[in-house]
């Protein structure tokens, strides 16, 4: 599924034919802070943008990044109730300390008992609304692959719905965690770029990954366009080569289908 971030990029998604997407805190961090995914963003912003993102998409089923849950189990609790009854398909909780230690480099975890119990706190709080959990570890880089595969096996006896190993090695680390799993689903990023195994599509499906994700799939060609768009007015011109018509892009926006919308609405004179 792609990474969305707002009521644009979930509607062309949608329009795409994409039945799922994962509201991603990098593409949020990114649109949001014109910044890094460092755990800046507050559960307020994160949520506001997922509303965007269920306003302009309703029937997209949307995995929701609820990154460490915003606090102790309660407040896991508190978020995975939120966006339970907001309307979200899934959400996402990890095992990472926040705030973090001030560097890009590494993730640290939380002590095992303690991450037991945030995931044990979204397994219970999900009974409410029926949104399932994605239980995520991020200690493989700190803390080895021994104590990551183990995370999985516990996540996963816990009542986790869908597993993610973050930063896997290489394929056989990526094979125990999907056999930690249990038979559940495990989740994939397959956006290249960052220090870890990176399947394919179809490599990732071979290794027994259900789910999978591009977060930078539409976020950099996105950018991409923006800094063609500026290039293009600094060199005097009126828009980039690849800009969408302006008919094109008025009925991407929906502007016929307001018209459509409004029409019993209008006052007759």
């Amino acid at each position: 599924m792609p990474a969305v971030w707002d009521g644009l990029s979930a509607k062309l998604s949608a329009a795409a034919g994409f039945k799922t997407a994962f509201m991603s805190g990098s593409c949020v961090a990114a649109s949001r802070l014109g910044g890094p995914d460092l755990d800046l963003l507050s559960f307020a912003e994160m949520f506001d943008s997922f509303n965007m993102i269920r306003g302009a998409a309703p029937q997209t089923l949307v995995l929701a990044d609820g990154d460490h849950g915003y606090g102790n189990p309660m407040n896991v609790q508190r978020t995975v109730r939120a966006y339970g009854r907001a309307g979200a398909a899934a959400i996402l909780i990890e095992d990472k300390i926040t705030p973090r230690a001030l560097t890009a480099a590494g993730k640290p975890c939380l002590p095992r008992e303690e991450a037991r119990m945030k995931i044990r706190a979204a397994v219970e709080a999900a009974k409410e609304s029926g949104i399932l959990i994605l239980a995520r570890t991020d200690c493989r880089p700190t803390q080895g692959i021994d104590e990551a595969v183990a995370r999985i096996e516990m996540y996963a006896k816990e009542g986790a719905d869908i597993l993610f190993l973050d930063s896997p090695a290489d394929d056989a680390e990526i094979k125990r965690a999907v056999a930690a799993a249990g038979g559940k689903p495990s989740f994939a990023v397959l956006s290249p770029g960052a220090p870890r195994a990176t399947p394919s599509r179809t490599e990732a499906a071979k290794l027994g990954f259900k789910i999978g994700t591009y977060p930078t799939g539409m976020i950099s060609p996105a950018t991409a366009g923006i800094k063609a768009g500026l290039a293009a007015l600094i060199a005097g011109d009126a828009e980039a080569k690849m800009a969408l018509p302006p008919a094109e892009l008025r009925a991407t926006l929906g502007y016929p289908d307001y018209d459509t919308q409004a029409k019993p609405f209008i006052v007759k004179a």
